[in-house]
């Protein structure tokens, strides 16, 4: 398959393809994905094409039927085949396209039709750029605007951007050349850049044995606006972050430390490492699969502990990312309704929305902190000689160097192996489950010199009455509490005992609370209550350890 992109008027943010390709049969099915790898969600990308049309070797029309929402049949003969087509890229995220006067930038995905019989066929990619875009991708570069992809499958794990004010900074991790590509304003230099995303990279490519390919592409999208999303590829990751001058601190940073970490990682897990489901994908419907606590959820917690165990986090920076995903865990009854596995089935349905109340739990949150409860486990039992680095390898070398995809089982049977005993429990508990997690961590975490403390919200209204507010709205109740049968979701508080609403009339006296129920005025008695609510647990460090506490701490977050 050869596609050809142009554009005349990029502020417009469509582009034009030329798809052309040998048809070995009569009435060919043409077909667009439904869903990209790294969103488990169906997301009709064919909504934003317009204008389809084919043609034949000798530029006349061919029918064109429309069979589903992303498929086609040709009204054929075997011989060459083009079809064109207008794509609306304007879409600005690290999974879709965009097209202005600055830049181009294209996932493939999105865009680029197929026939089943084109999957593993190469595939040429031109481009009619301005002279001076200079393309950023980690396929291969025929000529200044000609890319070459080995089949359909690499074409669309391959992203590319194309613009005339690419900034690329450069390092090497033993015989590995790794490339960031950044468009838009990154207030950090080469020197700081390199040093922080070195240390991480040899960390990684050192706990793993080897790195997947020779040459990766970081392609970043830093913007001018309040922006975090990052998605892994064959051999390069999309990240867009902003607001790009808030780089300078510290804690903007680490978000790009962060999940430029944990999109490295993803070279090994998930892209290589995958689901026997997703092997291989299936563009057109769901790959339904359990094990998003290992694609995402052991992705999600080594993107920070490499950065600890390396030396670019400190302990501290650790901890504090270690408690947002505890304070997000205790902030989701979805906690005691279902599990990571299930949750991780459901990602087609509402994984990536916040859903009804406290139906589901994130694969990424939950899956990392069953990733850490996992890897404590078995660093207590063998005196931090294994650890879960031994599960990632022995699953790497048996499932994914071969990419022949691993199952649930296959996982549990890595980590049991290591472990060299059952984990029933903890499968059952932790995965499978909605056990408490505090009844594993308040044992395990102690051995590290960590304490696990309960701390009640600092808020009189969550603490004594269960209800949570954005600015005067109720955004969140907790089950039980006193606000649980008087409030709902989206309440506006009007008055408290009959003075305009002002947050500093809310303590933990009885109140009568006048409220806006969706355009019907109502009054609402509440009586505090002695128990606590949004409660969360969260990790410290114990001062004065002993040197056995240092040393299993040092084990687990020094390298």
């Amino acid at each position: 398959m050869d596609y050809h992109f142009s554009f005349q008027h990029p502020n417009t943010h469509y582009f034009t393809i030329k798809a052309t390709f040998t048809a070995k049969t009569a009435n060919e099915e043409i077909l667009l994905p439904n869903w990209r790898p790294g969103r488990y969600q169906i997301q009709n990308f064919a909504k934003r094409i317009r204008s389809i049309k084919a043609l034949d070797q000798n530029g006349d029309h061919i029918g064109l039927e429309k069979l589903t929402k992303s498929s086609w049949r040709l009204a054929n003969e075997p011989g060459s085949v083009t079809i064109t087509y207008q794509y609306y890229a304007f879409e600005m995220d690290a999974g879709n396209s965009w097209l202005d006067d600055e830049q181009l930038y294209v996932n493939f995905i999105n865009c680029c039709i197929y026939t089943r019989e084109s999957l593993d066929e190469p595939c040429t990619i031109s481009f009619d750029l301005p002279d001076d875009y200079e393309i950023a991708s980690g396929l291969k570069k025929i000529k200044d605007h000609k890319l070459y992809a080995d089949d359909y499958y690499r074409l669309v794990d391959s992203p590319m951007f194309a613009s005339s004010s690419l900034r690329r900074i450069s390092y090497s991790v033993k015989d590995y050349s790794f490339t960031l590509w950044i468009q838009g304003d990154l207030p950090k230099t080469d020197e700081e850049i390199i040093k922080d995303f070195s240390r991480f990279t040899a960390l990684q490519i050192d706990v793993m044995g080897e790195f997947p390919c020779p040459k990766y592409h970081f392609l970043f999208q830093c913007l001018p606006y309040k922006h975090y999303h990052g998605v892994e590829h064959w051999n390069s990751t999309v990240i867009t972050i902003g607001p790009s001058s808030a780089l300078v601190d510290r804690d903007r940073y680490k978000d790009f430390l962060g999940v430029s970490s944990h999109e490295l990682f993803h070279t090994w897990n998930v892209i290589r490492l995958r689901p026997k489901e997703m092997t291989p994908y299936d563009f057109q419907s769901e790959n339904y699969h359990e094990t998003g606590f290992v694609t995402e959820g052991v992705t999600t917690y080594y993107g920070d502990l490499f950065l600890a165990r390396s030396g670019v986090f400190s302990l501290e920076e650790y901890l504090q990312e270690l408690n947002k995903l505890l304070k997000r865990h205790y902030e989701n009854e979805g906690r005691t309704n279902l599990s990571v596995a299930e949750s991780s089935f459901d990602l087609w349905l509402d994984g990536y929305e916040r859903g009804i109340p406290g139906r589901k739990v994130s694969i990424y949150n939950e899956g990392a902190l069953a990733a850490l409860i996992l890897d404590l486990m078995i660093r207590v039992k063998f005196n931090n000689d294994k650890s879960l680095d031994d599960v990632m390898r022995l699953m790497w070398s048996t499932h994914g160097i071969d990419q022949s995809g691993y199952s649930f089982l296959d996982y549990k049977s890595a980590a049991e192996s290591v472990y060299e005993e059952t984990l029933d429990r903890y499968f059952d508990d932790i995965i499978s489950g909605i056990h408490p997690i505090e009844e594993y961590l308040s044992d395990l975490l102690p051995k590290f010199g960590l304490s696990f403390d309960l701390l009640a919200s600092e808020k009189v209204e969550e603490k004594t009455f269960g209800f949570r507010l954005s600015e005067q709205t109720i955004a969140d109740i907790a089950s039980g509490s006193p606000a649980y049968e008087k409030l709902s979701i989206g309440d506006k508080l009007v008055s408290i005992n009959g003075n305009p609403f002002n947050q500093e009339l809310l303590n933990s006296d009885p109140m009568t609370l006048e409220i806006d129920r969706y355009g019907r005025s109502m009054e609402v008695d509440l009586i505090p209550s002695e128990s606590h609510y949004f409660s969360i647990y969260q990790v410290s460090r114990e001062k004065n350890l002993s040197s056995k506490l240092l040393n299993m701490i040092q084990g687990w977050l020094e390298n």
